[in-house]
Order: C-alpha cells, then structure tokens, then sequence
C-alpha cells in the first residue's frame, strides 16, 4: 500500500480507515485496529502527523475520548509517538533509520514546477475502499450498480461457444463486439465505425487509458462539481490540476464551463451530461451543443460519460448524445444496465485516438477476456428485454426508497431522478462525512458528497443508490433513520435548525449499536 502523505488530511484519513467501526467491541479498540494496519501497511510511513485528537474525533463522529484511547493504545505499542506541542506522529523503527524513498524528491519535484499535487498511487475513495472490505453485514448504499446478474447473461454464458484457431489477444477488442457497439451509436444517430470502438476492461478503465495518454503532471483538468469520485481518483494519479465548474438543476453551468476553457486551454474536459453523477442531472440538447462547439473551437479534448445514458425512466424519445454534436470521446459500459461483474466497456473516438488507446492497452493486458466479450455481443444484438426489465427494477427501487425517506426522515430533502440510479440527498443540518461514520456503526455505508466536489462544497449531500431488493432497502433507510437520531439535535440558532424532528448535525453519542452479520430472510 502507497503512503497517503506525511500530513494527510484528516478527510483523506477518515477515508482510509474504511469501515474501521462496523466490528464488535470498543470503539476506541476497533479505531486502534485500523490505524494499526495502515501504519504496519505502510500507509502511515514513520514521521506521518496524525490529525489532532479534537479534529479526528468531530470528522469520525466519536467523542474526543475514544481517539485518545486508540492514539494511547498505540503509543503503548511504540506504534505512535505523543509529544505536547508537537502533535501525534508515526513512530520510527527502533533500528532502523527513516530512509528516504528513491525518486520521492525528484517526482514531488517535477509535479510543483508543473504546477499540479503529487502523484496519487492509489484510491481513497470510500467508493471503492467498501468494495474492498469483507462482508460484515453493512448494506452498501456507496456503490451503485445491479445486485445481481440477469437470466439473459446466465444464459449467454450457458451457451457460449469459443471460437476456434484464436489466439485471444485483441488488444482492441474482439471486432463482433466493436461492430455491436458501433451498430449502437449508429441507432442513436451517431455514425460509427469498428475502428472508432477501444473495447476496455469497464468503462474506469477507459477513462484510465485517456488519462495516461492525454494527462502530465501539472495539466488542467476541466470536471464537474460534483463529479464522480472514481474519475478524480484517475486526474488526481495523473498529477493533474482540476478545474471544477458547479453542476446545476440543469447540469454543469455551459458558460462557465466555457470561460474556464478559454481562460486555461485544459488538457482535458471530463463530463457526465445525462443523469449526471452524482446529481442525476440533464444537460439540455441547446447546452450540449454549445459545449461541444467550444470544446471543438479550443482544441479541448471533450470526454463524456455516458455510463447511464441508457438508464431513462421516460419512455418519450430520448435526446441525441453529445457526440452527434461534433468531435467527443464518449465512453460506456454494461455495467449498470446488466451487470457490474460483466466487465466490458468502450471508448468512442476518432479512429487515430483510438489506435493510440489500443497500443496503450495492450501494454497492461493484451485485451479484454474473449468469454466476456463474446457475451457482451451477444446481449447487444438482443438489448431491448434487458434494458426494460432493469429500467423496470430501477423504477420501483426509486419509488420505493423516496417513499421510505419520505416516511422515517422527513426532514432530507431529495429531488425525484428522471433517469440513473441514485438520489442526491440533502441534510437539514450537519455534513455527510461525519454522519456517514454514524451510518456506518448502523450498518449503512453511504457516499458523502464531499467526497465527489472538487470545489469543497456538497457538504451536506449523500448519494444513495436504489438498486437494491425492497426489503433491503427498507431496512437500510430504517438504519439511516437510527443514525440520524443519534447524530444528535443542531445546534440551537443553526440555519435548517428542525425544532419539531429533534435531530440534526450534532458529532453524535456513541453506542454500542453493532450490526449482525445478516438480516433474517435478507441476502446482502
């Protein structure tokens, strides 16, 4: 595991830890577990200042006395050392001298005169950190994506046939599937070619190929705020600078997406313009168009992500994609209208970017798994029942999970979704990351908003997704209204101040409120 930084933000860290609290036992024992493991990990490399005790405890919603405890248990340890005045520091080896790490100096060095923030190595996204977590009962409202396969992917699977005298290298792509995918741009008024299609391992993994290709240390970048968090996790590796541009009740704000790229000529510009995550937003046909033109003038390579493009509630027609407007790399996947362990995605462009792409590629993997791409044609060529069924699901899980917040926390606020798979959700009171650590010892993992803003605001968004069976769902908002009342009353005289609903942005009591390993008759 890479170090996160001799003074990591204490955000970065809350991060880090993951869900340090979602055990049994003390709180002040389970803190103390995590930060162990990171500093035996390597993640809190010797000399690493920890957040002061008051600062730590307010952003894990614990009282001050259980970072103490954990900080004291690892200072008994010799993990940590305590000094007045100087803070709480990772602890050196006893034999062993602190040794500077080869080329640290020179690559902090080369990102401050470009301009842009060290390399980022790995992800502190609580996005993915879930993910990596083991099974422990916490339902997992952080990351969206279907519960489970379709029938229509069992079966392609079922009857799959490999094909014969193959070396099952194509670094590109197997071309029945480009063909699909172009066939499908074709249909929504795009005229595409196979040449013009980078098969990819997910739609993340295309936006990491254009990241490498088209990003160096210190180069802008042009996103949304807020914006999805995995993409940041790409620019920040990159060393890239983001340019952030406010997304509003219709998308991101097109003029001063405009100004930005005239004033700073970024390297890239990276856009989710239909049912925008994490706000669910839709960028009118008129703004599209204009940003492409833009994009187009100032020679800014435009990036669109069109991941839920084909998640529409609405059965009227559905708007072209911005890359009926003029030049725009566009880049899909599968995973959200069939499966998220179907790992196929793509990348739109002209046929020259995408042989550059294709090269790139092939130095990570030789190309994607042939089964899988075998399949995935096959669900294109008959995409129509899949589609419906999960717009079908989609659609009673939003109703489903607005009605329930409706019933236990009347006090968010959260406007309907026209399309995607998430509510973008407003506190009255407090922040996301703090109420999401009290979530989490109720056993419901959410995404902050902070997380997803490279501006510093949504602070008091959280974005939870609605894919998950009705009874589950029931019980997680359940669990969230536990949470909420415990986070505690605001602050008398505080703005959206709820006398009548008692609850708030308090830090939160503690208790010893421990989620079982499943739910009676619930499959998580």
């Amino acid at each position: 595991m890479k170090p996160i930084g001799h003074s990591p933000a204490p955000d970065d860290l809350v991060s880090r830890l993951g869900r340090w609290s979602a055990g049994r036992g003390p709180l002040y024992l389970l803190l103390a577990a995590r930060l162990r493991r990171l500093v035996d990990e390597g993640a809190l490399p010797p000399g690493t200042l920890l957040p002061p005790d008051r600062r730590l405890a307010k952003d894990l919603a614990v009282g001050r006395t259980t970072v103490v405890a954990a900080y004291d248990t690892l200072r008994q340890e010799g993990r940590l050392v305590r000094r007045q005045g100087s803070g709480t520091r990772v602890a050196r080896p006893a034999l062993a001298p602190e040794a500077p790490r080869a080329g640290d100096a020179s690559r902090a060095g080369d990102a401050s005169r470009a301009g842009g923030a060290p390399r980022v190595a790995e992800t502190s996204n609580p996005l993915f950190l879930h993910l990596l977590e083991a099974p422990d009962g916490v339902i997992l409202l952080s990351c969206a994506a279907p519960a489970e396969p379709p029938p229509e992917l069992v079966e392609a699977y079922r009857s799959l046939v490999l094909p014969g005298g193959d070396l099952g290298y194509h670094p590109a792509g197997l071309g029945v599937l480009r063909e699909a995918v172009a066939a499908r741009y074709a249909e929504r008024g795009v005229p595409t070619g196979p040449g013009q299609i980078l098969v990819t391992t997910g739609a993340q993994q295309g936006l990491s190929l254009l990241a490498r290709l088209l990003l160096a240390p210190g180069d802008g970048v042009l996103v949304e705020a807020p914006t999805y968090p995995g993409a940041l996790d790409l620019f920040r590796e990159a060393a890239a600078v983001p340019l952030p541009v406010a997304v509003g009740p219709d998308g991101v704000d097109v003029a001063e997406a405009v100004r930005v790229m005239e004033r700073h000529r970024p390297a890239l510009a990276y856009v989710v313009a239909r049912f925008q995550n994490p706000t669910g937003t839709v960028l009118p046909p008129l703004a599209g168009r204009r940003l492409v033109a833009a994009a187009n003038a100032l020679g800014v390579p435009l990036v669109d992500d069109e991941v839920l493009d084909d998640l529409a509630f609405g059965t009227a027609r559905e708007p072209r994609p911005l890359s009926a407007y003029g030049e725009v790399i566009a880049v899909g996947s599968l995973s959200k209208v069939v499966w998220g362990g179907l790992r196929i995605g793509w990348v739109r462009g002209p046929a020259p970017l995408i042989a550059r792409l294709a090269r790139l590629k092939a130095l990570h993997d030789l190309g994607c798994d042939v089964p899988s791409q075998l399949v995935a044609a096959r669900l294109l060529a008959d995409f129509g029942p899949v589609r419906a069924a999960r717009l079908h699901a989609l659609r009673a899980g939003h109703a489903h999970l607005r009605a329930e917040l409706a019933r236990l926390l009347p006090s968010w606020s959260c406007a309907p979704a026209t399309g995607g798979q998430t509510l973008w959700v407003r506190l009255p009171h407090g922040d996301g990351v703090s109420f999401a650590q009290v979530a989490l010892r109720h056993g419901v993992a959410v995404l902050p908003g902070a997380t997803t803003d490279a501006l510093g605001g949504s602070v008091r968004q959280l974005r939870l997704h609605f894919l998950l069976p009705r009874e589950v769902l029931t019980e997680a908002v359940r669990r969230l209204a536990a949470a909420w009342a415990e986070y505690g009353p605001a602050p008398a005289g505080a703005p959206g101040a709820d006398p009548a609903s008692g609850r708030g942005g308090g830090t939160g009591a503690e208790t010893g409120v421990r989620p079982g390993a499943s739910l009676q008759g619930i499959t998580l």
